[in-house]
């Protein structure tokens, strides 16, 4: 995962490339509804820029320095380190000036990474073949937890071949979702990867 960091006020930035798997969902429903605020606020500059929002998320607080975690990607789904830097210095530029978070916080703006979280339907059709765990918001004939090769989308539904058979589980239940690491996995993604 390539990623640009900023601390709000001193400016401090740093880029790195190493994986770091993280989950879909924010960390309450406060923090989810300020994430999807801010997203509404960087996502048509960030589109502007050629970038598609794969996941604005919120961690932290209570105790523990509140960080602001944006995944991006372009359409073809590469993110260099300095596709990274320019859409950070744009991020931060416009949470300096709206500012929604009211305090201090560490913003990283990242790729969504080998084994990305799947955020949006589309991606769940994009990476169809490929492993992957989805977990949802409730049971769902007993089981909340499902992994296997993603087939698809099929209207609102994620479909996803388990070991007890072919499963439609709804979009909107989803909690949250992400590729498993395998082999074809890094194949597919070893030529963006190399792009840096």
């Amino acid at each position: 995962m390539k990623r640009s960091a900023h601390r709000r006020g001193g400016r401090k930035s740093e880029a790195a490339s190493s994986p770091k798997p993280s989950p879909q969902g924010g960390t309450g429903s406060t923090d989810e509804a300020l994430a999807t605020k801010i997203a509404g606020l960087i996502r048509p500059a960030l589109e502007d820029l050629g970038f598609d929002v794969v996941r604005v998320q919120l961690s932290g607080g209570r105790g523990v320095k509140l960080k602001l975690q944006v995944l991006a990607e372009r359409p073809d789904g590469s993110m260099t380190v300095a596709d990274c830097a320019k859409a950070s210095r744009t991020v931060s530029t416009l949470l300096d000036v709206e500012d929604p978070i009211g305090g201090a916080y560490l913003l990283e703006v990242a790729s969504p990474g080998i084994d990305r979280p799947l955020t949006r339907l589309k991606d769940f059709s994009r990476w169809a073949g490929f492993e992957a765990r989805v977990e949802l918001v409730a049971p769902r004939e007993g089981q909340r937890r499902f992994s296997g090769p993603l087939v698809g989308a099929d209207g609102q539904d994620v479909v996803i071949d388990t070991q007890e058979g072919r499963k439609h589980l709804p979009f909107a239940e989803i909690a949250k979702a992400k590729l498993i690491m395998t082999e074809a996995l890094l194949k597919r993604t070893a030529p963006s990867r190399s792009e840096t």
